[in-house]
């Protein structure tokens, strides 16, 4: 089985300069979160940024077109991460969208009429597709559920902002898989964090086994850094541009 392949389409960390065969003049960086995930049998788009023109803009550039995707998965209701989604449903009102029951009532109720399947997800982890699980709507403020990959020899906690905790999230997604999770992916939330909490995290999630860690949107310079020192070459930069195999 291809190993998962995700590329970051938005972010406000700036990624590599040269991606192998993508024209990237046309990225910017702005506030938010956005990741589109190739999986077996599948394109999902993980949260959709602040801002949708931006979001075309770079999906273009990195070669995709909203058309292409089959399911949006949205982590959490700040404006951040699901700023593109009007955009994305324009080009491709096709999509099915996982969001949990946290988010408006009003924006679900719109979803059903924009879209041709909205699953909602409550506090259970919840079976969204093969090898997909969502962790179940977690408590934070404001809720959060993260995505769980498990798809031939890797799994991996895909996270929006990590309001939870990325070692909550990661601990649940080890109990729901029955095994270790090998990436921890996304906005860990650590920007206004002090050096303590940020080192309890770090001795959570090796205590946890993470193998490799993607620390970007909103983990802080900081934290960057000191997850670039703590895992070495099994921390990769996040930033918008950067494609990751997931192996």
């Amino acid at each position: 089985m291809k190993a998962p392949r995700l590329t970051i389409c938005f972010d406000n960390v700036p990624g590599p300069s040269v991606v192998q065969g993508s024209d990237l003049a046309g990225l910017t960086t702005l506030w938010g979160f956005s990741a589109v995930i190739e999986l077996a049998g599948e394109v999902l788009l993980f949260d959709t940024g602040s801002n949708g023109r931006v979001l075309l803009r770079n999906l273009k550039a990195l070669g995709w077109h909203p058309g292409r995707l089959d399911r949006v998965f949205l982590s959490h209701p700040h404006w951040d991460h699901i700023g593109g989604l009007d955009s994305i449903l324009e080009l491709n009102p096709r999509l099915e969208v996982v969001l949990h029951a946290g988010f408006s009532k009003h924006l679900i109720a719109d979803l059903e009429r924009l879209c041709a399947k909205v699953t909602i997800v409550e506090s259970a982890p919840t079976a969204i597709g093969q090898g997909l699980w969502s962790t179940g709507q977690l408590d934070s403020e404001p809720p959060e559920h993260a995505l769980l990959i498990d798809q031939g020899a890797v799994t991996a906690a895909v996270s929006g902002c990590d309001h939870p905790g990325m070692e909550q999230i990661v601990a649940r997604g080890t109990e729901i898989l029955g095994k270790r999770i090998d990436w921890a992916v996304g906005g860990f939330h650590l920007m206004y964090a002090d050096q303590p909490a940020i080192e309890r995290a770090i001795v959570a999630l090796h205590a946890l086994e993470v193998r490799k860690v993607v620390p970007t949107h909103c983990t802080g310079e900081q934290a960057r850094t000191a997850f670039a020192k703590a895992w070495g070459e099994h921390c990769v930069d996040g930033g918008v541009g950067r494609v990751i195999e997931l192996v």
